[in-house]
C-alpha cells in the first residue's frame, strides 16, 4: 500500500503556501494546521489510509451533477464565520432525509469543528440517511485529510485553490483520484481557475463568496462561468438565495448550484429548498 506522508509528499514546505495572512481564510487555515496535528497524534496515516484503501462502496458525486437541468448540492451546516448560528436544531439525519424529497442531487456537510460547529460524524450521520453523494466541506490541506474523507465516507470534498499551493492542489488532487473521491476544486477570480484547470480539474466551483473578506457577489459566477470548459462540470456556489438567481445561473450554463446558508436559517430547510425551486420553475415557465 502506498501512501502520500503529509506535505512533504507534495511540496518543498512552508515558502510555496499562499500567503494569507491577514485574512478570515488565514485564519480558519492556521486554526485548520492546528487541529490537524492534534487529529494526526491520536489517529496514525496508517490506520486511515487502510481504512480508505479497504473502502469499496462510492457514490459517484460527479455523475450526479450532470444532466440536462440545473443540479443542486444542498449543504448541512450549523454555524458559520459571517453568520454565527445558523441552526440551533441541527440534525442531520432529518436536514438530509428533507433535502433528498425536495429534490437535492447532492449533499455538503461541513465538517470544520471550530467556526463552522461541524464534525466527520455529521457527514456520517447524513450519508446513513439518505442515497445521495455526500461532499465533505472543510479546508483540505494535506494527504491526512484525504484519506480521512474516504475513510469517514465522503464521495467527494473541496479543494479551495486560494489555499494551496500548485503543488499541494496537484498532489491532493491525484491522491483523490487514486481513492476515488470526487475533488470539487473551488475558486474565486480568473488566476485561480487557471490554476484549477492546469492541474487537471473536472469539477470546478466558482464560490460568490470572496474567504479573504467574506464578502458575497453572484456576479463572480457570471464573470466566470464562459471560461470554464465544456469538459468540466461547473457549479456556481454561496449567495444563491431567489428563484431569480436560481434561474439565472441556470441561463448562465452552470451544471450545479451549491446552497446551503439559505436554506439552514429556515425551520425547515427541505420545505424551503422545495419552495425555491417551485419558484424558479415558474420563473421559467412564465419566460417560456
Amino acid at each position: 500500500m502506498f501512501i502520500h506522508c503529509g506535505r512533504d509528499a507534495f511540496s518543498d514546505g512552508a515558502l510555496s503556501i499562499p500567503d494569507l495572512s491577514g485574512t478570515y481564510l488565514g485564519e480558519i487555515v492556521a486554526e485548520r494546521r492546528r487541529r490537524l496535528e492534534e487529529t494526526r497524534a491520536q489517529v496514525p496515516l496508517a490506520d486511515l489510509a487502510s481504512r480508505a484503501e479497504q473502502r469499496q462502496e462510492r457514490r459517484d458525486f460527479a455523475a450526479a451533477l450532470r444532466g440536462p437541468a440545473l443540479r443542486v448540492i444542498t449543504e448541512l451546516k450549523r454555524a458559520s464565520p459571517s453568520r454565527g448560528l445558523l441552526c440551533s436544531r441541527y440534525r442531520p439525519r432529518e436536514i438530509a432525509r428533507g433535502y433528498e424529497e425536495a429534490g437535492a442531487a447532492a449533499l455538503s456537510v461541513l465538517t470544520e469543528e471550530k467556526y463552522f460547529l461541524g464534525s466527520l460524524a455529521d457527514l456520517g450521520e447524513a450519508r446513513a440517511a439518505v442515497p445521495l453523494p455526500v461532499l465533505r466541506k472543510d479546508f483540505i490541506l494535506d494527504a491526512y485529510q484525504v484519506y480521512e474523507s474516504a475513510a469517514a465516507g465522503a464521495d467527494g470534498l473541496l479543494l479551495i485553490v486560494a489555499a494551496l499551493s500548485e503543488q499541494d492542489l496537484r498532489g491532493l488532487l491525484e491522491l483523490c483520484r487514486r481513492l476515488r473521491v470526487a475533488a470539487l476544486v473551488e475558486v474565486h477570480t480568473s488566476e485561480e481557475l487557471q490554476r484549477a484547470l492546469d492541474v487537471g480539474a473536472v469539477l470546478v466551483g466558482v464560490n460568490n463568496r470572496d474567504l479573504k473578506t467574506l464578502e458575497v457577489n453572484l456576479e463572480t459566477s457570471f464573470r466566470l462561468r464562459a471560461k470554464i470548459p465544456s469538459t468540466c462540470v461547473a457549479v456556481s456556489e454561496s449567495g444563491i438565495k431567489t428563484p431569480a438567481d436560481v434561474q439565472a445561473l441556470a441561463q448562465a450554463g452552470f451544471d450545479a448550484m451549491l446552497i446551503g446558508e439559505r436554506l439552514m436559517k429556515e425551520a425547515d430547510p427541505g420545505r424551503a429548498l422545495a419552495d425555491l425551486l417551485a419558484g424558479a420553475k415558474t420563473l421559467a415557465t412564465q419566460r417560456v
